[in-house]
């Protein structure tokens, strides 16, 4: 007996739309040096949610996994239910396109956690142990569904990043090593050494559930102690990054007992807290789904509890695909701004050049864009101390901060200074700004950068390091859904990167963008870099957006903002139908960054 199911459309592959530069081969490892992930040689977090598939009507899979994408999140987690594919021994599997957790066991309240009830037809069977029954069913169903796998593999092309070994097998009883050694050893010789293969345990079951050579995540929910959990976690893994690959939204109901709920607060604030540690997180469940059939688990505390029908787990999506208060809030969360400085890694994955004099663009081959010099105070100010650039060296607009708070703006052609106080080893960062080479006038080389050294007081400083950011490639990866969103800091303080995501209903034309209220920065729609924007200064405040660069209707546009300066206090977008160049503002079809209804949603009108 053949269950076909087809997993082609249940996830977009990583490069669709604008595709991101690629300067390294296809990859997903671990840099244990810096304790991070990396995608493709660059820095990367994930923030994932849960959706078991086989608990979804195949026809309402692109449903939900199109309001996770609203949600904010850049991956999904599936389980592979053993007994929901062969329910007979013997059987073979067609077009399993992405696989992440495919046991063989994976608890999920499903039915005998995922092992087919076939193997209880030999009496003396040990479950989940190195019994060589045991092995050699598991054996045979690997054979046929890893293979199918391989293709997909995000180094081949496809986009699996990681794939689970077990699961949660701390939790059980045998503590076999020679189990998880065995099944570690069938997932490389049938998935090779590239892919990264990973275990999840509660804090009790690292113990047993860990193995050298495999990447070690741990699981909890909004009412632990994070802090205590993370560190016993880096007892078995001190060098990756962290990883929650369970973080509780809800829970399971038994028949009999009430509805399980979990309070949107603690939950928002603990993948906040956890964003904040730079963790990587899966949300289980985002979206839970129905036990159809006789497929509900149980669970066995001190007497037998089987559980419901519905496996709506008071999700962020519930189990009839709406989207609830839940999915909101932790979408704050997740698209909330995060300082330029925060994102170092990502726009400038190679490091700084170290210096002991400011070094140019041409020098280190930044043609446009933005460098950022940063150097530390070498000595305490206490009063305040003049900041300036001799010889109009400033090419062309400096955004000075202190420890990552901004403290103002040295122009080209002015003579300006700031006045600045710090104490010892102060970190010192000035973000250059290229506004545009000369093409008329003088006929001299217009470079860009820094063109002298910044002099504090009387003292020349030295020994920069020198980040040539490489902005618009990190907003592709971005649009791309490939970088994690950094949380908000409170208090906004200089460059800021914001996001949000908007669908188009019904037709669109040609269309202005307008930032009432917002600075000076760079905007992106989809990946396309659509120019400088400079409202406060004028005259022109609204920037021409072709209809091209707008996907069809009922797909997901993205627009990114880098705010250089100051942004309102609740900032908005608005498209219109014609621009401001010089005018007053026209009416407006505006668009917040927190659409939470259809109601919200803007049509735009053609041009």
């Amino acid at each position: 007996m053949v269950r076909l199911v087809t997993f082609g459309s249940l996830l977009p592959h990583p490069c669709t739309g604008f595709s991101p530069l690629q300067a390294d081969p296809r990859s997903f490892v671990v840099d244990r040096e810096r304790g991070l992930f990396l995608l493709d040689g660059t820095p990367f977090r994930y923030v994932s949610g849960s959706l078991h598939y086989f608990r979804v009507p195949r026809i309402l899979w692109a449903d939900r996994l199109f309001k996770m994408r609203l949600s904010g999140l850049n991956a999904v987690q599936f389980y592979v239910p053993w007994n929901f594919h062969e329910p007979e021994p013997g059987a073979a599997i067609a077009n399993l396109l992405v696989i992440l957790r495919p046991g063989p066991y994976i608890c999920a309240e499903w039915e005998m956690g995922g092992l087919p009830s076939w193997l209880l037809r030999n009496p003396k069977i040990n479950l989940r142990t190195s019994d060589p029954d045991f092995l050699a069913a598991v054996d045979s169903w690997f054979k046929v569904l890893l293979p199918k796998i391989y293709p997909f593999l995000y180094h081949n092309g496809g986009n699996i990043i990681s794939i689970q070994v077990e699961n949660e097998y701390g939790s059980y009883w045998a503590c076999d090593f020679n189990y998880m050694r065995h099944l570690a050893g069938l997932f490389r010789a049938l998935l090779g050494d590239k892919i990264l293969l990973f275990t999840t345990d509660g804090p009790d079951g690292l113990k047993c559930g860990t193995l050298k050579g495999l990447f070690a995540t741990i699981d909890f929910g909004p009412a632990d102690n994070m802090t205590k959990i993370f560190a016993l976690l880096q007892k078995y893994e001190p060098n990756g990054p962290l990883v929650n690959s369970e973080y509780y939204t809800g829970w399971l109901d038994y028949w009999g007992q009430n509805h399980s709920t979990q309070s949107i607060e603690p939950i928002a604030k603990g993948l906040e807290n956890m964003l904040k540690l730079g963790a990587s997180v899966n949300m289980y469940m985002f979206h839970g789904g129905t036990n159809f059939g006789y497929w509900n688990g149980a669970d066995e505390k001190g007497r037998f509890l089987p559980i419901t029908t519905s496996y709506d787990y008071d999700a962020p999506i519930s189990e009839a695909g709406d989207t609830t208060p839940k999915l909101f809030a932790l979408r704050n969360v997740i698209g909330k701004d995060g300082d330029l400085l925060g994102f170092l890694d990502f726009l400038c994955p190679q490091g700084p050049i170290h210096s002991v004099m400011p070094l140019t663009f041409e020098a280190v081959k930044q043609d446009h864009g933005y460098m950022l010099y940063r150097t530390y105070l070498s000595y305490s100010i206490f009063e305040p101390t003049p900041l300036w650039v001799p010889n109009n060296g400033v090419h062309d607009r400096a955004y000075v901060m202190l420890d990552g708070v901004i403290q103002g703006v040295l122009e080209r052609n002015t003579d300006n200074k700031l006045y600045l106080m710090g104490k010892v080893g102060t970190k010192l960062d000035i973000l250059l700004e290229n506004m545009g080479r000369l093409s008329f006038g003088s006929n001299h080389s217009d470079f860009k950068g820094l063109l002298e050294p910044p002099i504090l007081g009387q003292t020349i400083l030295t020994q920069w390091m020198i980040f040539p950011l490489k902005v618009d490639h990190f907003v592709k990866w971005w649009y791309t859904f490939k970088l994690p969103k950094r949380p908000q800091p409170k208090d906004p303080s200089g460059p800021t990167f914001y996001s949000t995501m908007f669908p188009i209903l019904g037709s669109a034309g040609d269309t202005f963008l307008y930032l009432p209220g917002w600075t000076k920065g760079q905007v992106w729609i989809n990946g396309f870099n659509l120019g400088r924007y400079w409202t406060k200064l004028g005259p022109q405040h609204t920037l021409y957006v072709p209809r091209p660069l707008l996907l069809p209707r009922g797909a997901v546009n993205t627009i990114t903002l880098l705010e250089l300066e100051n942004v309102p206090l609740q900032p908005q977008i608005q498209f219109l139908d014609r621009p401001i160049l010089n005018s007053t503002v026209h009416r407006t079809l505006s668009l917040s960054p927190d659409v939470q209804n259809d109601s919200e949603l803007m049509e735009l009108s053609g041009h």
